[in-house]
């Protein structure tokens, strides 16, 4: 099967970076948002992102206005049905996502692929809202999504080896590095991450260290870009909490008991870049 249409439910941060590589890789966009103030927010993001990398010289003003020209906006959820591929990208939560698996199956095609890009979430749970198991997968983007290099296919035991090469080429056609992973709780990539997110919360919350020395250990010890607890308030400290309490929802393993320092900060309002204060402050 050749995509040629991509469709992606949800265009706040992460929505807007998979509807702006899928656009700059030559595919037709439709981005669908419950809001108009949301969809104007995320499409303006596409065009702020596009227009940074015409100021670095990375593209041209011509390529930037051939990207735009690909995406378009809708609120309606209908405006999807054409669609070759459909990534989803609403909240981790289980319930909303079946309901718009749900509906994306009524409205598209048999042929049509529906992806979540679910963190946490099995996607064979995911799944079960369809009537088309074998075309449902996880592609598990990394923020921000143009930038960064990796696409994680979650592969559920019902999903076509015929799926899993379409996604695959997919995903190289958008610029990604792709691995494939069985769909357990968190796959790999958060597999790994929440185990050293644990463990920079645990140290901080003992008094261990600082957050600035905690952060300097991991990028300058192991040269990450960014350190843990920074790169919670860069996602959102409120993403961090509801990953957390996904996966302790999905396994009752006490180990990914979610953080109650995290949903103080939630509760605060402290929800890292986005509202100004995190764990850093950023006014």
């Amino acid at each position: 099967m050749q995509i040629k249409k991509v469709g992606v439910v949800g265009c706040g941060f992460m929505g807007a970076g998979i509807a702006q590589v899928s656009a700059q890789a030559g595919y037709d966009v439709k981005v669908r948002e419950v809001g108009d103030d949301a969809l104007k927010k995320g499409l303006s993001t596409i065009e702020r992102f596009l227009a940074r990398n015409v100021e670095k010289g990375r593209m041209s003003q011509e390529e930037k206005e051939k990207t735009l020209s690909r995406v378009k906006g809708t609120l309606e959820i209908g405006d999807l049905k054409d669609c070759d591929l459909v990534i989803e990208v609403v909240p981790e939560n289980l319930e909303l996502k079946r309901k718009v698996f749900a509906e994306l199956d009524a409205l598209c095609p048999p042929q049509t692929i529906l992806t979540s890009n679910t963190s946490t979430i099995r996607i064979a749970e995911i799944a079960k809202a369809t009537r088309r198991p074998d075309r449902v997968m996880g592609t598990h983007f990394l923020s921000p999504v143009p930038p960064s290099k990796l696409l994680e296919l979650v592969r559920p035991p019902e999903t076509s080896e015929e799926t899993v090469e379409t996604l695959r080429e997919y995903g190289k056609a958008i610029g990604k590095d792709v691995i494939v992973v069985k769909d357990t709780p968190e796959f790999v990539f958060n597999y790994l991450l929440g185990a050293l997110t644990r463990a920079a919360l645990e140290l901080l919350e003992n008094d261990i260290a600082s957050k600035e020395d905690i952060d300097k250990s991991m990028t300058l010890g192991l040269g990450h870009p960014i350190g843990p607890i920074a790169l919670m308030d860069f996602n959102g400290i409120d993403v961090a909490y509801l990953a957390q309490k996904a996966t302790y929802e999905q396994t009752g393993d006490p180990r990914h008991a979610p953080s109650p320092l995290l949903k103080k900060m939630m509760d605060e309002g402290k929800l890292g870049r986005k509202s100004g204060h995190g764990f850093y402050d950023y006014e």
